[in-house]
């Protein structure tokens, strides 16, 4: 069954990347910066799964713990967070500013259940790290009917 869900997941994951790459062509051809077509929410999630634990990790760039909120339950993860514009030195002669500001939300479905009072998160370097171990499968168990 695990095999399906990660199936489904990839699929869904490059179906979400073919629609980007049609909305990035569209803009282009109409002259709308790129710029105005990111969407906050959309950073870099890689999830991986060894043999106990299901592990999380994210491009969360210039953020500072305090203004992330991550919530799990048995087979979802919600990060969410609020980035803030910079002030910049009104002294200094910028050619070009870019940056990011807004808030942002993104739910991952789990491939398995995971036991929520044991994650562990961490964030340096801009990468938040988070392992959930996985619950373990409960055995099947089987009744016996008397036909009568």
């Amino acid at each position: 069954m695990t095999e399906l869900i990660l199936w489904k997941n990839r699929e869904l994951e490059r179906l979400r990347r073919d629609i980007e790459r049609v909305f990035r062509r569209c803009c282009v051809g109409f002259g709308v910066p790129l710029s105005l077509m990111e969407f906050p929410e959309a950073f870099s999630v890689n999830l991986t799964e060894t043999g106990q634990d299901l592990i999380l990790t994210a491009r969360l760039p210039g953020m500072k713990p305090e203004d992330m909120d991550i919530s799990v339950t048995e087979n979802s993860l919600t990060i969410k967070g609020q980035t803030e514009e910079e002030i910049l030195d009104e002294g200094d002669f910028y050619q070009r500013v870019e940056r990011r500001f807004g808030s942002f939300s993104r739910t991952i479905s789990l491939p398995c259940r995971v036991k929520v009072d044991e994650i562990e998160a961490t964030y340096k370097a801009g990468i938040l790290k988070i392992t959930m171990p996985k619950q373990q499968k409960e055995a099947s168990r089987g009744i016996r009917i008397d036909v009568k």
